[in-house]
């Protein structure tokens, strides 16, 4: 059963059903991911320039993706096993503290839930085999750092580096796409973003975007080809303009309030993953 599971082709409904329970307990810890990173980015920050500053460490606890252990932000109560089941302890605890009553985040069980559906469909999708189990490991980076970056607008290298050169490394049997394919991906998917940013500051006098908005698209580009890439800039910028257009018309929010690019090219990324081909063929018919 177990070799069944391994090497199902796409369409079988039993090894989706596994990766979808697989995607919801991956999910609970991908809202640690989400948390912590960036706690652990400002910890080190503050250590290194007390370090040269000659003055006394601030942080010299251990604080990592295992430790401590989870407790709520507002009493300290650890979080117990029972109360750490994806979705279903949300709903059984009401969306609050058991000890204090502070409500919970919502984010976290749609996280889960996320993390779960795109699993079990990437497994229907492509299969359990090594094409399928690859893009598990792809879709949970891109939903650690769209988050991330909606939080922070920040893009950790500790994410997109390691994602680019797993994309690049997958791709040495043609998993996705010609290594060769890869390789000019990922260099133009960095360097296209990288020459519109300068574009546009030397134009604006502004910063359009972030260095991990580069480091995102080559990742793109090495997991998916270069051949991807138009399609993938052409959706995140509709999705960005449509959103950031809602954004202002709808809450308010002002023109000169950044708006994180990373999650529309996280998402752009996950449409042309499913109907990359399609996509591009419909994009090539308006020329």
């Amino acid at each position: 059963m177990i070799e069944s599971l391994w090497s199902a082709p796409a369409g079988s409904a039993l090894p989706a059903i596994f990766a979808g329970i697989f995607g919801l307990l991956i999910g609970s810890f991908l809202n640690v991911v989400i948390h912590r990173i960036p706690k652990m980015m400002q910890r080190e920050s503050d250590n290194y320039v007390a370090h040269e500053s000659g003055k006394p460490l601030p942080h010299e606890d251990r604080y990592d993706l295992l430790m401590p252990r989870s407790a709520c932000p507002q009493c300290g109560h650890q979080i117990t096993a029972k109360e750490n089941i994806p979705v279903f302890s949300y709903a059984f605890l009401r969306g609050k503290c058991i000890a204090c009553k502070t409500h919970i985040s919502i984010r976290y069980p749609i996280v889960e839930l996320l993390s779960g559906v795109l699993s079990a469909a990437l497994i229907w999708h492509f299969g359990s085999g090594w094409l399928g189990l690859s893009t598990l490991v792809l879709t949970y980076l891109l939903i650690a750092m769209t988050f991330i970056d909606a939080d922070t607008q920040l893009l950790p290298d500790d994410l997109t580096l390691p994602l680019l050169w797993l994309g690049l490394l997958i791709n040495l049997n043609g998993t996705f796409v010609p290594l060769q394919e890869a390789v000019i991906g990922a260099a133009a998917g960095y360097l296209s973003l990288w020459a519109i940013y300068w574009l546009f500051k030397l134009v604006t006098g502004k910063e359009g975007m972030g260095y991990g908005d580069f480091k995102l698209l080559a990742a793109l580009g090495a997991w998916l080809g270069w051949k991807m890439l138009p399609v993938i800039v052409l959706l995140s910028s509709l999705v960005g303009a449509i959103v950031g257009i809602a954004l202002i018309l709808l809450a308010k929010r002002g023109r000169d309030i950044p708006i994180p690019f990373g999650p529309y090219l996280a998402a752009a990324g996950m449409l042309t993953l499913f109907y990359g081909k399609p996509l591009t063929q419909i994009y090539l018919g308006f020329y």
